[in-house]
């Protein structure tokens, strides 16, 4: 059955880790705080709506009890008789109205009880016979100091007016009453003023955290703790100021009489300070979000990383076993399944890798008879030299030496004496080119001995090429093959061309000749018996030289034949620049695999 590619088995466990920890952990903490916050914000908010009401009913009580006390005082005035025939009494003298002020109004400011939320008792009268001072004074200073001018012509016994002052920021309220219980031929009013710092005292309730406003039945602000109001000369109705778009509003009705109908008062308070609370524990509630994500994000990558990175080390071990890396791996082993899993893990790699050895051991054996055999192959490859040249070259030099005697066979031998010397050191494998050019000098001089002036040759090595070494004979081969195969089919003017170079850390060797050359058939076929290591049958110096260069340089050099008939032919040869070490390390390796 094919597997599913939307499969939650194809998630990689450290993803899978991660979105539990997401949806268990993460979305319910941060669900949980939020939900939290916004009901302690809708709690608070409740709880301070209810307590700034409170507060605002307690000012309106206060407010009432205060006007009540006042409304009180003009109400024991009204009904006084006395003081309405005090006031409304024709003096013949201005002495006889001194004895009856000292008599009767002094002695009864005195035996009225003190009220320290009134200020001030003042009489008002158009009585022409009085003198206006001690409490006493003229009705027209009365109408120049009220609102109400109309009011108070009409005003009669029952009514009873509320004074605030033009400007607001006086804070001061006064009753007003007309005084004509008794007699009305005479205009007669009392004026009680309540003290202004027990007005402040009410309307600035500290448990109140807003502004209020005293409004009239007109909806006229008569008296504010907003300071940016208190400065107003004039009146202004409420629904005229600007409000803040959080604020909140409440509301609360006097309704203490006829003389206080329709006035309200209104404490507005911002959704900012009734939070004040609540941004203050916004710390504690940092806090205890943070808690709650740590805790468990902690325990959580502790015991994630218990079995996450033991799962990967093992991992780790199983695709180094596609390398043939039989590491075992170095852990304590717990008790867990991941411990047991190593533990399982541990035994199964020893028992492969043991079970390898011993098989390695019979193909090791094996292979070491392989390796000899070819070791044997490679000397017999080594040792096939052709020796027809040698053999030629002899015969010509006995000729010569027995018709006339010459300096130049003293020094044929000599130079023939060099190729066999070198012919009997095969074990050394590597020779600087300083001394493979000195061999294939000697080469080419008992050639052109044999040719004469049939063949020419030239030699171009760079100085700092001379001390790289390279396979013995590597290079003489070829130059055999120009001369034999190449030039001595010629009638003349033959010539090899030698050119040992350096170039981006490559041996570069070029042997050119202008010989007969060959077909591209006969190259192509000998270039294909060059991958044959089986058959070595003809072009036995190339092929071993061809064959070496694979042993000594698998897969690192690079060999090429460039021919063309009746043009001669090219060999090029690029050689890596190795050290001894390395190149005893390829032959070693290529010896092993050898099959």
């Amino acid at each position: 059955m094919r597997r599913s590619t939307l499969s939650f088995h194809n998630i990689r466990l450290k993803n899978k880790m991660l979105i539990m920890y997401f949806f268990a952990v993460f979305i319910p903490i941060v669900l949980t705080n939020v939900i939290f916050y916004i009901v302690t914000i809708e709690n608070v908010k409740k709880q301070q709506m209810d307590d700034s009401t409170l507060a605002l009913q307690q000012i309106n009580s206060e407010f009432k009890r205060i006007i009540d006390e006042a409304v009180g005082i003009s109400s024991s005035y009204y009904t006084n008789l006395n003081l309405n025939l005090f006031l409304e009494t024709d003096y013949m003298s201005d002495i006889e109205y001194i004895e009856r002020h000292y008599n009767f109004l002094r002695n009864l400011n005195q035996t009225n009880p003190l009220n320290p939320s009134i200020n001030s008792i003042r009489f008002y009268t158009d009585n022409q016979t009085v003198i206006y001072s001690g409490g006493v004074y003229p009705i027209d200073s009365l109408e120049q100091s009220i609102h109400f001018e109309d009011e108070l012509t009409k005003s009669n016994g029952s009514q009873i007016l509320i004074d605030t002052p033009s400007n607001k920021n006086l804070e001061t309220f006064s009753i007003i009453r007309n005084l004509d219980y008794f007699y009305k031929d005479k205009q007669k009013f009392v004026k009680v003023e309540i003290n202004s710092s027990a007005i402040r005292g009410i309307f600035n309730n500290v448990t109140f955290k807003g502004d209020v406003y005293l409004l009239n039945e007109r909806g006229e602000i008569e008296y504010t703790t907003n300071r940016f109001l208190t400065q107003m000369d004039k009146s202004i109705n409420f629904n005229q100021i600007n409000k803040e778009n959080n604020q909140v509003t409440i509301r609360t009705k006097l309704d203490s009489g006829s003389y206080l109908k329709d006035w309200t008062i209104v404490g507005t308070i911002s959704e900012e300070t009734m939070l004040t609370t609540v941004n203050k524990s916004k710390l504690f509630i940092f806090l205890l979000a943070c808690i709650n994500f740590l805790a468990p994000t902690i325990i959580i990558v502790v015991i994630s990383r218990s079995f996450l990175i033991r799962l990967q080390r093992i991992l780790r071990h199983v695709k180094r076993m596609e390398k043939q890396n039989f590491e075992l791996i170095d852990d304590q082993e717990f008790e867990d399944e991941i411990g047991q899993l190593t533990s399982e893990f541990n035994r199964m790699t020893k028992k492969i890798k043991d079970l390898i050895n011993d098989v390695l051991l019979v193909n090791i054996q094996n292979k070491d008879l392989e390796i000899k055999r070819n070791r044997a192959q490679l000397s017999a490859l080594q040792s096939q030299i052709n020796p027809h040249f040698l053999f030629n070259a002899l015969e010509t030099i006995r000729m010569r030496s027995l018709m006339k005697e010459e300096k130049e066979t003293a020094k044929i031998i000599h130079n023939m004496a060099k190729i066999f010397r070198n012919s009997l050191t095969w074990g050394r494998d590597f020779v600087p080119i300083r001394d493979e050019i000195n061999l294939i000098i000697s080469f080419l001089e008992i050639q052109r001995y044999r040719f004469g002036d049939k063949l020419d040759y030239e030699i171009h090595v760079d100085e700092s090429t001379e001390e790289y070494k390279i396979p013995n004979m590597a290079i003489l081969p070829f130059i055999e093959n120009a001369s034999i195969h190449g030039i001595e089919p010629l009638k003349e003017n033959g010539k090899i061309n030698l050119s040992i170079s350096l170039k981006d850390n490559l041996l570069t060797c070029v042997i050119k000749d202008n010989g007969v050359g060959m077909t591209e058939g006969k190259r192509k076929q000998l270039l294909a018996s060059l991958k044959n290591e089986e058959d070595i049958g003809e072009n036995v110096g190339i092929k071993n030289v061809y064959y070496r260069l694979n042993l000594y340089y698998p897969d690192q050099f690079y060999f090429n034949i460039d021919s063309h008939l009746d043009y001669g032919t090219i060999i090029t040869i690029q050689l890596p620049l190795q050290i001894d070490s390395q190149i005893n390390g390829n032959l070693e390796k290529n010896l092993y695999f050898i099959k």
